[in-house]
Formats: C-alpha cells, sequence, structure tokens
C-alpha cells in the first residue's frame, strides 16, 4: 500500500562521525533534498503543509532528513559533535548514503544556508532552491546567531507576543531539544559574496514578501546569474504554512525532463 502523505516511515543513515540521522522519502521520479529549517523537522518544513506532496505529484522523489540536532536525527549535547558545516556534511554523507550523481537540492532557512555550505564543499545539484534567506543570512551570521542564543537560553521569559516568545513557542510544537540546538549555533558559517556569485546552476530564490529576518532575498537573488527571484505571502514564520509556498516551488520545477 501507497505510504500516507503524512505518515511517511523513518529512514536512517549514518553520519561521518557515527551519528544516526532521520531522513523520509515520498513520491518517484527525480530525487530533491529539501533541508528544513532551524527548530524544525522534516515533517514541520515539508510535510504537514502539503508541499512535500504537491511537489513530489509532479513527479520528484522528494528526500527530506532531519538535520543533526532535530527531529527523530541524534542531538548529541558534545561540542565535538559540532565543527564547522557539519551539517553540510552530514549532506553529503546522504547523498553518498543514497548514490545519487543526479539531483536537486534546495533548503529553506537553516536548510537554505545549508545547502549553499554544501556547495562551496563540493555539491552540485543540476538545480538549487534557496527559500527563507537573504544575503546577510549567509554572509553575516554573528547576529542571527546571538538572536537564537538568546532565545534558548532565556526560555519561559520572552514577553508574549514577542518574536522570541513566538520562536520559543514553535520550539515546544516541535519538541525540541534546546541544548542541542545550541551547539547548532556554533556550526554557522559566514559564505563570501565570492562563493555565492560562483554558483552557476539554476537557482530558485524564494522568499516570504514580508520576511526580512535573513537580509535581502532581493540582493541574494541579484548575487546569482542564474536566479529566478519570487515571493509569496507572509513572513518568515507564516509563509512556510501558506499552500503558496510548495505550489511556487512545484512550479518553478516543473515536470522532470
Amino acid at each position: 500500500m501507497a505510504n500516507s502523505p503524512i505518515d511517511l516511515p523513518i529512514r536512517y543513515f549514518d553520519s561521518d562521525d557515527g551519528y544516526r540521522l532521520a531522513y523520509r522519502e515520498t513520491g518517484e521520479g527525480r530525487p530533491l533534498i529539501l533541508l528544513h529549517g532551524f527548530f524544525s523537522n522534516a515533517f514541520t518544513n515539508w510535510i504537514r503543509y502539503g508541499h512535500a506532496e504537491m511537489i513530489a505529484a509532479k513527479g520528484y522523489r522528494l528526500i527530506m532528513p532531519d538535520l543533526r540536532a532535530h527531529g527523530d536525527s541524534a542531538k548529541p549535547h558534545d561540542p565535538a559533535a559540532y565543527p564547522a558545516d557539519i551539517l553540510a556534511r552530514d549532506g553529503l554523507a546522504l547523498i553518498d548514503h543514497l548514490g545519487l550523481t543526479e539531483y536537486d537540492l534546495g533548503g529553506y532557512s537553516l536548510g537554505a544556508r545549508t545547502v549553499v555550505r554544501m556547495h562551496v564543499l563540493g555539491a552540485r545539484p543540476a538545480r538549487l532552491i534557496i527559500s527563507g534567506m537573504g544575503l546577510s543570512g549567509l554572509t553575516s551570521l554573528a547576529s542571527r546567531a546571538e538572536h537564537f542564543r538568546h532565545i534558548l537560553t532565556n526560555l519561559g521569559n520572552h514577553p508574549k507576543h514577542s518574536p522570541e516568545w513566538m520562536a520559543e513557542a514553535f520550539l515546544k510544537t516541535t519538541k525540541g531539544d534546546p541544548e542541542a540546538l545550541l551547539q547548532v549555533l556554533n556550526v554557522f558559517t559566514n559564505t563570501p559574496e565570492e562563493a555565492i556569485r560562483a554558483i552557476a546552476v539554476p537557482t530558485l530564490v524564494l522568499a516570504g514578501e514580508e520576511d526580512q529576518d535573513n537580509g535581502s532575498h532581493t540582493d541574494l537573488a541579484a548575487l546569482i546569474t542564474k536566479a529566478d527571484h519570487r515571493e509569496v505571502p507572509g513572513g518568515h514564520m507564516s509563509c512556510i504554512v501558506k499552500p503558496e509556498f510548495g505550489a511556487a516551488i512545484a512550479d518553478w520545477l516543473g515536470e522532470p525532463v
């Protein structure tokens, strides 16, 4: 019997340093790896609101990992488990595990940052999707890391309805591990503009029209030669739950050639 679009079985692979990492799959056809955002997981980011089902219907095999310290993946507290670029290296390990040579690669927020780092480290997808991300969210991460460090070290003390309070509320819904997530902040790696300009594949730069959380997505798209810049309704936390978000990705990808 075909899997429910929502209830997808968990699969596992081992990272290069021996941690058990989870991923889910749906659909058949051309492989597309999608990475979720910080505090989130594959189910919440891609499956819960129908995006995965919509994209898979175009003829794609969606591969959606839970990043280290998130979801059903290992959540080590040891700082040694979080060297620079470890999330990107986990992504490369998944590609190797699956034996992929022809694939597309995308991510949202932290996931978008990670796919750019994967590209810097040698991943060569045919197409990239960089969503929920602006230029400074790739090139200058100190303030963004401090924002999340403040949230995670002051849980229960944020003013009601503030951005920090809303982020904490989201963390509760995903049952995140604050101690492991604090370690993830130490792997944030700046990507110089020269490396972004070096992206030569067709790239979708997608963001909510009110989203400036990670800087200007307009400025980011301007640096990438083959970028297609698109906006959907909402801000950073709201656009991801709207059907327009998944529809924009599915429309841009089209049916595999």
